[in-house]
């Protein structure tokens, strides 16, 4: 499955002329952002084109990211956040309106991601890069065929004891419904039992459950040999060990956006959509791309991605795979998926 039919399945549900906001803008602009999600020296370039100070604190779940918000925020202009919570996020409060389509560069927006599905009117975010979840395995340590999540969660000798797991809830139990056909957000407390007694039957094979950013890490180094993780957070793992290998299951992959968006208390509003507007040009989307290992929004992106990026194996879904898009959860599916994770994590 090319990139495009991944868009599809995500997104179903005043133009100006300047390429990039004007420069020589004063202040500050404080960033909340997955750990190791925004290049440095694109952040340099955009500093230097608006005079603006750029601070980067970072998180490794999204139920941090939430967590962080509904305790006031701390401070931040701009936020990235799985599509799913944008819904959350909006109805709550805590995040703003900034009006995208009123953005210079938002004629480069792909238009499979005008007025999506998680945000109808496109008023809340913007897509700052999308992807896939599903789990690699190093070929050094095990390489006979993998055809099913069964090998993730019910791991052969050579790799009990090898495994990690996002530590996210929402991912984590999203790969464990859709390994046992059970839907996703699913408010049956029947099913969702199923999805604890494999997590913990998996548990005594799992050395680490953590952030997409160290799996990836402890995935190069060889302390761990299979783990579930992101797409684009393979492939730079595979990058620099070439025995990575993601894997497509059978039972289908889970397919994501992760979108910009503006809490509701941000100080420094202009400047967040000046760096909003920055990440649509397509050079800029091109060189986000190329750092984070995924697909981006920006249409003509393509042109400033490296070619092994546009060519690799993570970011193109085989013909005949599902991709199971992210879905919002219902507060009663919440409860459930959160008295999973404790029981998990005691």
């Amino acid at each position: 499955m090319r990139i495009s039919k991944i868009l599809t399945a995500l997104a179903a549900g005043t133009m100006l002329t300047a390429t990039t906001m004007a420069a020589q803008a004063e202040g500050k602009l404080n960033i909340y952002n997955w750990a190791g999600y925004t290049p440095p020296e694109l952040v340099e370039k955009f500093e230097k084109e608006t005079g603006i100070d750029v601070t980067i604190d970072t998180y490794d779940s999204n139920e941090t990211l939430l967590a962080k918000l509904k305790a006031g925020g701390g401070g931040y202009d701009i936020i990235v956040t799985a599509h799913t919570f944008i819904e959350v996020n909006a109805k709550e409060g805590l995040i703003q309106k900034f009006n995208p389509k009123d953005l210079p560069n938002y004629k480069y927006l792909d238009k499979k991601f005008v007025d999506p599905s998680w945000d109808p009117e496109s008023q809340y975010s913007l897509p700052y890069q999308w992807g896939t979840t599903s789990f690699a395995v190093d070929t050094a340590v095990y390489d006979k065929p993998i055809d099913s999540f069964e090998t993730l969660f019910n791991p052969p000798a050579e790799l009990a004891g090898k495994v990690g797991m996002l530590k996210g809830g929402s991912d984590l139990i999203a790969m464990a419904e859709l390994y046992l056909g059970v839907p996703l957000c699913s408010e049956d407390p029947a099913e969702m039992q199923k999805v604890l007694d494999l997590l913990l039957a998996q548990k005594q094979s799992v050395k680490v459950y953590a952030g997409a950013a160290a799996l990836r890490d402890q995935m190069v180094s060889g302390e761990i040999a299979m783990t579930s993780n992101y797409s684009g957070q393979v492939q730079r793992a595979r990058a620099e060990k070439k025995t990575v290998q993601y894997v497509y299951p059978k039972e289908g992959v889970i397919a994501w956006v992760d979108a910009l968006a503006i809490p509701a208390d941000a100080k420094n509003l202009e400047n967040a959509r000046k760096f909003a507007d920055f990440l649509l040009a397509p050079e800029n989307a091109g060189a986000l791309s190329n750092h984070a290992g995924y697909a981006n929004g920006s249409a003509g992106s393509e042109e400033f991605m490296k070619p092994e990026l546009i060519e690799a194996p993570e970011l193109h879904v085989p013909e005949g795979i599902k991709t199971e898009p992210m879905k919002t959860c219902s507060p009663a599916a919440n409860e459930l998926e959160a008295q999973i994770m404790t029981q998990l994590m005691q």
